[in-house]
């Protein structure tokens, strides 16, 4: 199987509906495979649907996996269908995964009968409606032509109740340029839903979409525009998945939603006959498109994840058009939802249907966002750092926001705190929080999975940092306990633990009663990570433990033996010890490079760079001390770049200006690495002017005040080198 596995699963439950909604996928659209199927999913499905996940998540480590109950109208299998539904899956990944159940429907059939099941197995439920009443009634009619809306109304109500709103999973809204779009948004969040999805209506380039009355090539754009201003204005209460993914791909995070970005898909269809079909929107495209040919008796999930399909759909850039591929704005778009390529000249060999209103999306929020005002980062060392650990901060602020009324978060966040509003622990919490693979985790699509234990671990690696009092109690699901910047414990069983910090160091306690005493010397049970003193820097921390070290461009190694870890040490003192006698750059050099982590990598990957370049450094076990020491500033240069665009605007956001940035910065660094008077260095330097003379044609509002301060000083440092005046 491929990198990506297959953590998401769509399961049909009921295959008719109680609405007759004219945009519906599943009814209206190509596809009629819906006349075939069982109306009801049977139970035997079920189980061997259960039982067939869980066997893949279990042979691949899955620590989360997220079922999601469809339809047609799910809800028309009835309560009791639908707890032995919930039952046979919880059964199946006890012990195995994490396993999240949802539920998406039109809510006209939501009961207390169903909510209780629902509270019995923790199911989110997502609600579609698409506005206020006259929006709703335009397509979201019952069989007799009825309006729906007072009853979804109604449902909503009963699940807003103090005793089911922690199952509120959000609105589902399919935009209709002919609606009123403030009037939509405001009709939704008037419902306090704790997330809406704006979905752009199924269509293909045989079926295009209605342009409404203006007739604008970017309708679409434009009505979503409208209301992400308003949501702006609303000082953005509510999450809105579509433009939080727009928000973080600009900003070089992941994208949330299947329907944009670059993120490879990670889900299965099983339909109510049980055979397996790709992603549900496909049939939009033609009839049959989403098939596979395979049955959930017959064939298991991995056979599924090598289906030529479902890997199409996980090659991100390389399974884009060219035209994408050659678009400034890929990293957000990623081409639109896959199915709204579709061609029956060019099958799936297409931009979105949608694809100027994307690109004018991307752009339009590109430009609201952008701050052209100039940072302090840019021209001050230590205020980059600063910047940086306010970045940690708001990353933190937001997995309180997505962990609030999680087990154990009532605990672990006031923990935080506590050590953050202390100055004597607060330097040893930002030591934490900066470790680069928790970082890379919050910063990535992990951040939606992220737990109150792995919080948990942090306050307590923090309070021991600093010798304050802690004690924190939480579920541990995995026997291996990572400290970040400490190291590793092993515990007799998974479950409940207790930590506690004193002045004597950390005990934990675990369910069956067993005292886990950790200090600083190798137990049986504790393997506490290496630091190394070198010269003329800081101490370096030997991280080969962390479970989310792999964020480099190669593997990494396992954890090192103790011979290996002592060779490893040594080629590191060594290389520290050259660099100190060729005279490393001043501690203020604005591109030294700072290493929070040093990981071992697999012999002959050479010195790398994190994948996001924020203080994780990988090194080969095999590395030459040398070509280590010539590659520290040009790995600096590109540190810190990534430093400057995680806090700071130094482009319009999405623009070609950053892309020349990084070619200026890569080829400035590779004239250090080889030097000015060698070929490569030569040629390199060469490389770098034509950049720099690319960059300074862009219009004058490409760049940012920070990012004009930026060419400024390559162009100084090419001048320099080249011997220009």
């Amino acid at each position: 199987m491929g990198e990506h596995p297959l953590q998401q699963l769509v399961l049909k439950i009921h295959s008719r509906c109680d609405l007759a909604c004219d945009h519906c996928y599943v009814y209206e659209h190509a596809d009629k495979s819906w006349k075939t199927r069982p109306v009801v999913i049977g139970q035997d499905t079920v189980s061997r649907t259960a039982a067939r996940f869980a066997t893949y998540a279990r042979e691949h480590d899955l620590a989360d996996v997220t079922v999601i109950l469809h339809g047609g109208e799910p809800l028309l299998a009835g309560p009791a269908r639908l707890r032995a539904i919930c039952d046979e899956f919880s059964q199946a990944f006890a012990g195995v995964s994490r396993l999240k159940l949802k539920i998406h429907t039109n809510a006209v059939q939501l009961s207390r009968r169903h909510l209780d099941v629902f509270r019995e197995y923790d199911v989110a439920v997502s609600v579609s409606l698409d506005g206020d009443q006259a929006a709703n009634d335009r397509h979201r009619l019952d069989r007799r032509y009825r309006s729906s809306y007072h009853r979804v109304l109604r449902a909503i109500d009963l699940l807003r109740t103090e005793e089911y709103r922690h199952l509120f999973g959000g609105l589902l809204c399919t935009v209709d340029v002919a609606n009123d779009p403030i009037a939509v948004h405001d009709a939704l969040t008037a419902l306090s839903p704790p997330r809406i999805d704006y979905l752009l209506p199924h269509s293909t380039w045989d079926t295009p979409p209605p342009r409404g009355s203006s007739g604008s090539a970017t309708a679409y754009a434009e009505w979503l525009l409208a209301v992400f201003d308003r949501w702006t204005e609303q000082g953005r209460t509510v999450r809105v998945r579509t433009f939080d993914s727009v928000l973080s791909t600009l900003r070089g995070g992941p994208s949330l939603t299947e329907a944009m970005g670059l993120a490879p898909s990670d889900l299965a269809v099983v339909e109510t006959d049980g055979s397996f079909e790709q992603v549900d929107s496909l049939k939009t495209a033609y009839d049959g498109a989403p098939a596979t040919g395979y049955h959930v008796d017959e064939h298991t999930f991995e056979q599924v994840a090598r289906h030529p399909g479902v890997q199409a759909r996980q090659r991100g850039l390389l399974g884009l058009s060219r035209t994408c591929q050659e678009c400034p704005v890929v990293q957000s778009c990623g081409g639109g939802l896959y199915a709204h390529r579709y061609s029956s000249e060019r099958e799936f060999d297409n931009p979105s249907v949608f694809c100027e209103d994307l690109r004018a999306l991307v752009d339009g929020i590109a430009e609201r966002i952008t701050d052209r005002s100039l940072s302090p980062a840019v021209l001050d060392p230590e205020a980059l750092r600063f910047a940086r650990q306010e970045l940690d901060r708001t990353l933190l602020a937001y997995a309180n926001q997505r962990l609030a009324g999680h087990p154990d978060w009532d605990e672990t966040w006031p923990a935080l705190l506590r050590l953050d509003a202390d100055r004597s622990t607060a330097e040893h919490l930002n030591r934490v929080l900066s470790h680069p693979y928790l970082r890379a985790a919050l910063r990535s699509a992990e951040a939606a999975r992220i737990t109150a234990a792995r919080f948990a671990r942090v306050a307590v690696a923090a309070a021991v940092h600093a010798h304050a009092p802690l004690r924190l109690a939480w579920e541990q699901w995995d026997r291996e306990m990572h400290l970040p910047t400490l190291g590793t414990l092993t515990l007799p069983a998974p479950g409940r633990v207790e930590a506690v910090v004193s002045a004597r160091g950390l005990d934990v306690h675990t369910a069956d009663g067993t005292r886990l005493a950790v200090r600083d010397q190798l137990t049986d049970f504790w393997r506490p990570l290496s630091v190394l003193k070198v010269a003329a820097a800081e101490p370096l921390l030997i991280d080969d433990a962390d479970p989310r070290r792999a964020v480099y461009p190669a593997p990494v190694t396992d954890p090192l033996t103790p011979d290996e870890l002592a060779a490893f040490r040594e080629r590191l003192r060594a290389a520290y010890e050259l660099r100190a006698e060729r005279g490393p750059a001043a501690e203020d050099d604005r591109n030294a490079l700072r290493v929070d982590a040093v990981t071992p990598l697999v012999a002959g990957a050479g010195v790398r760079l994190a994948t996001d370049g924020l203080g994780g450094l990988g090194v080969a076990v095999d590395f030459e001390p040398d070509l280590f020491v010539r590659e520290l500033p040009r790995l600096g240069r590109r540190a810190r770049l990534a430093a400057l665009r995680a806090t700071t605007d130094l482009h319009v956001l999405g623009n070609q200006a950053g892309r020349l940035l990084t070619e200026v910065v890569d080829a400035l660094g590779d004239v250090a690495y080889w030097g000015r008077g060698t070929p490569e260095g030569v040629r390199a330097l060469a490389r770098a002017g034509r950049t720099l003379a690319a960059l300074a044609e862009l219009p004058d509002r490409d760049l940012t005040e920070s990012g004009e301060v930026l060419a400024a000083e390559l162009r100084a440092e090419w001048d320099a080198i080249a011997g220009r005046p």
